[in-house]
């Protein structure tokens, strides 16, 4: 597992032009970008065709907010797998919190959504997270076992190769959120990891585990170094290209420092 994936979901956020606009200018950056990251941006359902013509010729990765499992149907206002391929896009992200709290989105239909991806050659980049009563309650890692799993039974275990998981403990995220600390995260992602070499014992050392929960650029180089985070999900840090830019430079320079102390 060598690349480091890094990248943000803009939420109900961006027009189509501000997407266009931001897009154009992350392709300058990620050309300029030599370190093994993995770029991703996953904009609004409006954005997705116009911001694919973009990302086409360049090594970022466009995902979606959500769809549904279906291929077809009597579903008013779902996006269906099929069509999202028509597109092109390269993966899709499932069972974030505000799903899940607002549309009260469970993991038997997330499962469902993994399925659908996963037949149409999407990634499914699929958001865990415990709230802060689990949290408190100190069932945390019972609570994202049984997302896990829920969310991933009959993945077979070629498929498994092709998913990503986003840790997102729900109390870290969004204006109001905490972020964590790092010796929590390097917790929960071992214990993650250890998850997922269980259920697919020949590939889930190298699933990738990404990390999103208030990311700044205060905090993000502490998360980055920890042994089982394998990228990071970024919020409002990264919607403003300039400062998304700031991170990107910052980690290239910390990866080539590492880089070069090994060597």
């Amino acid at each position: 597992m060598n690349k480091i994936w890094i990248g943000t979901n803009w939420k109900m956020t961006k027009t189509i032009a501000e997407g266009i606009d931001f897009t154009k200018e992350l392709k300058k950056i990620s050309n300029a970008i030599t370190s093994d990251l993995q770029l991703f941006i996953i904009p609004s359902h409006t954005s997705l065709v116009p911001i694919k013509e973009l990302t086409t010729s360049s090594d970022i990765f466009l995902g979606a907010q959500n769809m549904h499992w279906e291929d077809s149907g009597a579903y008013t206002g779902e996006i269906s797998p099929r069509m999202l391929a028509e597109i092109g896009i390269d993966m899709i992200e499932l069972g974030h919190s505000e799903r899940r709290q607002y549309f009260n989105e469970t993991d038997a239909a997330i499962n469902k959504k993994v399925h659908a991806a996963l037949k149409y050659s999407m990634k499914p980049l699929i958001c865990i997270g415990e709230n802060i009563e689990q949290k408190k309650q100190q069932i945390s890692k019972e609570t994202l076992a049984a997302q896990l799993k829920v969310c991933l039974q009959g993945v077979s275990m070629e498929q498994a190769k092709e998913v990503l998981i986003a840790y997102e403990p729900v109390w870290a995220i969004g204006e109001q959120g905490v972020p964590a600390d790092a010796g929590y995260v390097a917790n929960i992602h071992d214990f993650l990891r250890h998850t997922l070499e269980v259920l697919f014992a020949e590939v889930g050392r190298d699933i990738p585990i990404l990390y999103g929960g208030s990311v700044n650029h205060d905090n993000f180089l502490e998360y980055i170094d920890l042994e089982n985070v394998n990228g990071l999900f970024i919020g409002r840090a990264a919607w403003n290209i300039d400062s998304f830019q700031e991170i990107l430079k910052k980690l290239e320079l910390h990866l080539e420092s590492e880089a070069s102390q090994v060597l």
